[in-house]
């Protein structure tokens, strides 16, 4: 029974890999700071010294239409934050 899995393993493995490298957020326009975004305007001009590097840094605040935005950025190896996600939800149910 074991025999048998092994190779339908390898071969779902291989039919999946060319999919999934299809994936890739590389490909995808990069997120512009937004007024209330923590680099807008350029980057902070304090470093982020005792975080390791690769950190997640979230920030939320009201955009100008009064609407909460959310937000990821990870700590780069140069200490600037790089905004990878950005959520918008309206602040009302």
């Amino acid at each position: 029974m074991m025999k048998a899995l092994v190779p339908a393993f390898l071969a779902t493995t291989l039919l999946a890999a060319p999919l999934l490298a299809g994936c890739s957020t590389a490909d995808a326009p990069a997120l512009e700071p937004i007024p209330g975004s923590i680099t807008y305007g350029g980057q902070p001009r304090t470093k982020l010294t005792k975080s390791p590097i690769g950190s997640a840094v979230h920030n939320a605040f009201y955009d100008q239409q009064g609407q909460r935005v959310y937000e990821t950025y990870i700590l780069q190896p140069d200490r600037s934050l790089k905004l990878v996600r950005r959520r918008i939800v309206p602040d009302f149910p």
